[in-house]
């Protein structure tokens, strides 16, 4: 475990107490480094306790591992993650352990509860490690910590956390001028009290030695020269549009930009009550999600989701509007035609070229492996479906499975949903190499630690340079290739290129905050936090103001889809401050739709059973839109409200909430005894 000149380089600073933020390459030993500030930090400092900070599940294991081998038995270390089933409270363990590994949700959890098993105060831990720093701005989670670290300094609150921050991007915050970018770097400073960004000077070149950079190449194919297939839902889509009757929507079909369009379109609609545009919309969504797949992958996956849709529509809709039935018929006039077309038509350009660098890296290597990043999560299982019917592919022994977020989606739910325990047997199997390829959304891009990875291939994909650097870094094995797969002249091939003047940016702008003067450094860094807390305080006071707009019994909640009243603000309450609950006893019973979820893990008491739909409910409904999930509450049943299904009938009209924080009346929180109470009263009445 000894620790390389470049790696004492860029601690040095730690190791005397000062708040720095790590830049180091993916794979150059970040986390090793960060290991033994915290081993140093136990040994020297009296009544030491440090918390480390990740934002995703699957990194609490393996730093874990990194930690666990740098210190020695003298220091208790204890883990803790949404997954982990029943566990003590937060506040618990933090006073039993030296070191705690944990999601960062956890942390500011804790920090907002008011249960003593479960409170813990910031000041209690001596050090705060926080992984992928670069994540500390706006209202990320990580940000909603160190505020409050920021609003302790500001109170001379004594003793403060050392803040050790680990990054191997810091970014440019969507700035494109050296001056934006030294903005960026300097406001993330800021955010995490640091007194300096370090990065290997005096020990550059052992860095290089060290850190393997992949080849990078640009794998560009020729669009379609023709897309009978894509045409005709084109076709289809201008007849809805014609339909419609909207000449300000632009058809600009298959874009992301037309996407953003239709999605306004459905919640203009919805909160003017206009029921049957909000169900054009939806289906010209699906359309357009139809032709993002179809770009990406093939068309016979394209019309699967479609299928899906509708034979969903027609099995879970009671109560069918006009619109509805005419966009059925349209569907169903010509989807034979759509499937001859999907069988019948060329092969998708880009499937061609990964196919021929997927044969040559995993036919040339021993033991190979590679990654596959894709934009979601519907393409990562098309291409997985794509990768095991290729005959040419089976011959060069790939072994894939993907590799996607928790939760689900509205499309394909329960094909496409994968828990957190199931990220984590993928990712062991990949490690070990049973299996030797996965196709992955953003939630592998950070942190995940393969050494032996020879192939990456980011797939047609439109993202930042911080997921350009995140994603390269996979690839780590000597000789390794990165490869980026676009369609010549796309909008993609032009972020890439962006994305690496960006990286140089990037790179400007660090050198350029750590040449700064040191007292003209500080006093920017002051001057940043204060009006950051000045901020935060002006957005507080606001939230406060909305959260008193209407009497809680005032407002009324529609479901989205078909205005059928769901109760009122009244009904709500907060369980552990983040899920909102009807604890109505007239609200009708949850049921379990479909399958169960595979995930039944216990997250400090609760438990998800199962979604409820309004197509449940003994009342001729409009459509099957999710309202939420059942969860069992210290052995009660509860039904969690999803606000994007919600619609607020206010004394002002209707509107809708992005976010429960953000209605306009207050939730209380949810109390346990007084529920239990009232349920032993009504079933004595």
């Amino acid at each position: 475990m000894e620790l390389r000149p470049y790696q004492w380089e860029v601690i040095m600073p730690a190791l005397e107490g000062k708040n720095i933020i790590i830049w180091l390459p993916t794979g150059s030993g970040k986390t090793r480094a960060a290991a033994y500030v915290a081993k140093r930090h136990l040994e020297t400092v009296d009544g030491a306790k440090v918390v480390v900070l990740v934002n995703r599940v699957h990194l609490v294991t393996q730093h874990y591992e990194e930690f666990s081998r740098m210190l020695d038995r003298r220091w208790t270390i204890t883990t803790l993650s949404g997954d982990m089933g029943p566990r003590a409270g937060f506040g618990h363990m933090a006073r039993r352990h030296d070191l705690l590994i944990c999601t960062a949700e956890l942390l500011q959890k804790a920090l907002a509860s008011l249960e003593e098993e479960e409170h813990v105060e910031l000041n209690a831990f001596s050090l705060l490690v926080v992984d992928e720093c670069h994540h500390t701005h706006k209202d990320t989670v990580y940000n909603i910590i160190l505020s409050r670290y920021l609003e302790l300094k500001l109170q001379r609150t004594r003793p403060l956390p050392q803040v050790l921050g680990l990054t191997a991007s810091p970014g440019t915050g969507g700035a494109s001028t050296l001056k934006g970018a030294i903005d960026h770097v300097l406001q993330l400073c800021a955010n995490l009290d640091t007194w300096s960004i370090m990065s290997p000077q005096d020990h550059s070149p052992q860095l290089q030695e060290h850190s393997h950079q992949p080849c990078k190449q640009y794998d560009l194919c020729h669009r379609h020269t023709q897309d009978p297939f894509g045409d005709m839902l084109k076709k289809l889509m201008d007849q809805i549009h014609d339909h419609l009757e909207m000449p300000k929507l632009r058809r600009d079909f298959g874009t992301q930009t037309y996407e953003q369009q239709v999605v306004e379109l459905s919640q203009d609609a919805a909160e003017a009550g206009l029921l049957e545009q909000r169900v054009y919309a939806l289906h010209l969504r699906r359309y357009n999600d139809a032709l993002l797949i179809h770009d990406t992958v093939r068309a016979v996956d394209a019309l699967d989701t479609l299928r899906d849709f509708y034979n969903r529509e027609r099995a879970t809709k009671t109560g069918v509007l006009h619109a509805e039935r005419w966009l059925l018929a349209l569907f169903d006039d010509h989807k034979n035609e759509l499937a001859r077309l999907a069988t019948s038509g060329p092969e998708n350009p880009k499937l061609e070229v990964l196919e021929a660098i997927l044969q040559k890296q995993f036919r040339s290597l021993d033991s190979p492996r590679g990654i596959i990043f894709t934009r979601t999560r519907q393409s990562a299982h098309s291409l997985l479906l794509w990768l095991q019917q290729q005959p040419g592919l089976q011959t060069v022994g790939i072994r894939p499975q993907v590799l996607i977020g928790a939760g689900n989606n509205s499309q394909k739910t329960q094909m496409i949903q994968m828990t957190q325990r199931d990220q984590q047997e993928v990712i062991q199997k990949f490690r070990t190499g049973t299996l030797n390829l996965l196709v992955a959304t953003s939630v592998a891009e950070e942190g995940l630690d393969i050494p032996q990875c020879n192939v990456v291939v980011r797939y047609g994909l439109l993202t930042n340079e911080i997921s350009m650097v995140q994603a390269r870094g996979r690839a780590r094995a000597s000789q390794s290739v990165y490869s980026f797969v676009a369609a010549q002249g796309s909008r993609e091939l032009q972020r890439e290129l962006t994305n690496e003047a960006l990286e140089a940016l990037m790179e400007q702008a660090v050198a350029a905050v750590r040449a700064m003067d040191q007292a003209e450094y500080q006093a920017k860094i002051r001057d940043l936090q204060q009006a950051a807390l000045v901020k935060r305080a002006v957005q507080a006071a606001q939230r406060e103001s909305r959260q008193r707009k209407f009497l809680a019994e005032q407002v009324q909640l529609l479901c989205i889809n078909c205005m059928v009243s769901v109760g009122y603000g009244s009904d709500l309450r907060k369980v552990e401050g983040t899920h909102h609950v009807n604890v109505n006893p007239n609200f009708s019973s949850p049921t379990m739709v479909g399958r169960p979820q595979r995930d039944n893990r216990e997250i400090h008491a609760w438990t998800p059973t199962g979604e409820k739909k309004d197509s449940d409910l003994a009342i001729s409904l409009l459509s099957p839109q999710a309202w939420g999930l059942q969860i069992i509450y210290k052995s009660v049943k509860l039904p969690v409200l999803k606000v994007g299904s919600m619609l607020l009938e206010t004394p002002q009209g209707r509107v809708r909430a992005k976010k429960w924080s953000r209605v306009p009346f207050t939730v209380p929180d949810f109390d346990y005894v007084q529920y239990a109470e009232g349920l032993a009263g009504l079933s004595l009445d």
